[in-house]
């Protein structure tokens, strides 16, 4: 990983989206500073388009795309993209499965749940969950004291032993049932909203996260940046950035920001 610092002027030109993670990469220990909520606008007053790629849940993002600097999102680690259209006063919602398909998913992870709580102690279902449409977030850091990684792990073989979906951000582990993950839903978020494909312009884009759940992005995009705290996964992180800057979470994230508009 390479400091951001050192990111080529001609390049910082060429970016016309920053795609980001919220939590621990706008986000610094549960809070967003101003900085990077300013770094947002500073992004959309310059013409680049900000789109949060996010494990957070339906409620949450329907209060995003509405309210942020941003040019729509991707929740629940690809169950869906909302973008509000100001012109028609309409938020736009795009689900990967059918609301059939989310209605029985449900039972299932609520068996699941049920199985995770009884064999891995510490861990919770997240406070966010009742706001959730498609998957199961269990959390083993945010509200709960930390737990070790060999318990996380555990998490994440019951979810797979059940043909779930799991992956670990920096503060739940998320399952679902449904092949789609950040990258599938962000394809589709380029192709029907802006009417772009995203192979061919994946060199505009630069996307920022900071954990495992990000894996798929840093390995499409050639302009990935981990911010600093993504230091603490090492090897559990399959694909990592290509960029990395020294400060931690959202702070990393103005950091970016400043250097990228600094041509």
């Amino acid at each position: 990983m390479k400091p951001f610092n050192s990111f080529p002027r001609e390049t910082r030109q060429q970016i016309r989206y920053v795609l980001t993670d919220i939590d621990d990469t706008l986000t610094l220990n549960g809070k967003l500073p101003a900085v990077a909520y300013s770094a947002m606008e500073r992004l959309q007053q310059a013409g680049i388009k900000v789109i949060p790629i996010t494990g957070r849940p339906a409620g949450w993002c329907d209060h995003i795309a509405r309210m942020w600097p941003v040019e729509g999102l991707v929740g629940e680690n690809g169950a869906f993209y909302f973008y509000y259209d100001y012109g028609n006063r309409k938020m736009v919602r795009r689900f990967r499965r059918s609301d059939e398909q989310r209605q029985e998913d449900r039972k299932r992870l609520a068996r699941l749940q049920e199985r995770i709580l009884r064999n891995v102690p510490g861990c919770r279902v997240s406070v966010d969950q009742p706001y959730r449409e498609a998957d199961l977030a269990i959390d083993f850091c945010e509200d709960v004291e930390p737990l070790s990684m060999d318990a996380v792990k555990k998490i994440v073989s019951i979810f797979e032993s059940a043909g779930a979906i799991a992956k670990i951000s920096s503060i739940h582990v998320n399952g679902w049932f449904g092949d789609y993950d950040k990258l599938t839903m962000t394809r589709k978020l380029f192709s029907e909203v802006f009417q772009v494909d995203l192979d061919s312009r994946k060199e505009s884009v630069i996307f920022s996260g900071d954990s495992p759940n990000d894996a798929p992005m840093f390995a499409f995009f050639p302009h990935g940046v981990g911010v600093a705290n993504v230091l603490q996964f090492g090897d559990d992180l399959p694909h990592k950035p290509a960029w990395i800057t020294e400060k931690k979470g959202g702070y990393g994230f103005a950091e970016m920001v400043d250097i990228l508009l600094d041509y």
